[in-house]
Formats: structure tokens, C-alpha cells, sequence
């Protein structure tokens, strides 16, 4: 996904924490922005690494909240993943 030159996207060896997601502006980095996905079908900010403004921020974590079930889809079909309660949520 992509908003405003933002990226949002999870590195392919992270199926043993609980599913989130990265942001990051141009290049993909380790210092990126790491938001979870809850269980209650929100999310929430693990860190803002990337120091994207709170402006910004607030309309990226939108996306990917409206985001939501494709991003637990694609995380599901990445992993191999059957069944959603298989899915670790931070909360």
C-alpha cells in the first residue's frame, strides 16, 4: 500500500511476532514506523522510528485500519495461514 510517498508494508521473516505492519517514506528500512493490528480490528503504534508527523501518522494508521481484513488476508496467504485464531495480535 501507498499513501502520499509512504509505504506500508511487514518483512517476510516476522510471522513469529504478532501481525503488524512497517511505514516508512521512500526506501524500506529496520528504522521504520511499526504499527499492530488488534484483535478488536483496529491498530495501534508500536513506535514511531520514522518520526512521521502526528498529521500524518493519524492518516496512515486510517488506512490501515480501513485496511484491516486485507492486511490479515495477505499476512494469512504470505504465512500459509488457514484460520485467523492462528493469527498472534499484540492485543
Amino acid at each position: 500500500m501507498n499513501a502520499t510517498g509512504y509505504k506500508i508494508y511487514f518483512w517476510s521473516n516476522e510471522n513469529n511476532e504478532s501481525i503488524h505492519v512497517h511505514i516508512s517514506k521512500g526506501t524500506l528500512t529496520e528504522n521504520s514506523t511499526k504499527i499492530w493490528l488488534t484483535k478488536a480490528g483496529g491498530c495501534i503504534i508500536a513506535n514511531n522510528n520514522s518520526k512521521i508527523p502526528e498529521h500524518e501518522l493519524n492518516k496512515l494508521l486510517n488506512i490501515i485500519s480501513r485496511h484491516y481484513f486485507l492486511i490479515i488476508n495477505k499476512w494469512k496467504e504470505y504465512y500459509h495461514i488457514e484460520n485467523i485464531d492462528n493469527i498472534k495480535f499484540y492485543c
